[in-house]
């Protein structure tokens, strides 16, 4: 019997072979950089500043001051990239709520939401994440309450 000849598949055939998009597997290969940089605190935080200059407008701006309302009302959040994105998580590692860029999966609205550490519940149903095309003093308190509710 003669031995089996071993041939590398092409980038092109193992990607369509996924069933994953471009943005999918590059948000993979952001996860397995996140975990190994999440025990550094000041890395991470570093991070997130390069993920939010990399953002097109608005995406950029509204990162920038979720970035400044959630440090503020919730100091005890660590911030960290969580598929290449801001994220903000609890003692534990575990995130709490995360910003994704309309431009991430080229959406018409970026998204703010919350991981199930949150403490959001009300009752059987609640809000998990939010559309979000333009932050003002209203969106902002909202995001406020939330976020506060959430590490309560």
């Amino acid at each position: 019997m003669s031995p089996k000849k071993v041939t590398k598949k092409s980038a092109a055939t193992s990607k369509a072979s996924t069933g994953l998009s471009a943005e999918e597997i590059a948000a993979m290969k952001e996860t397995i950089k996140e975990r190994k940089m999440a025990a550094n605190k000041e890395e991470a935080e570093k991070a997130v500043f390069e993920a939010i200059a990399k953002m097109k407008e608005p995406d950029r701006s509204m990162a920038k001051r979720l970035h400044e309302i959630i440090t503020a009302a919730a100091p005890s959040l660590m911030p960290k990239t969580w598929y290449g994105m801001p994220a903000y998580a609890n003692k534990d590692g575990k995130v709490i709520c995360f910003f994704q860029a309309a431009s991430k999966f080229n959406t018409r609205y970026a998204t703010f939401g919350f991981q199930h550490d949150a403490n959001l519940d009300e009752g059987n149903m609640w809000a998990a994440s939010f559309a979000l095309v333009k932050l003002t003093p209203a969106e902002e308190a909202k995001i406020v309450a939330l976020v506060k509710k959430a590490v309560r």
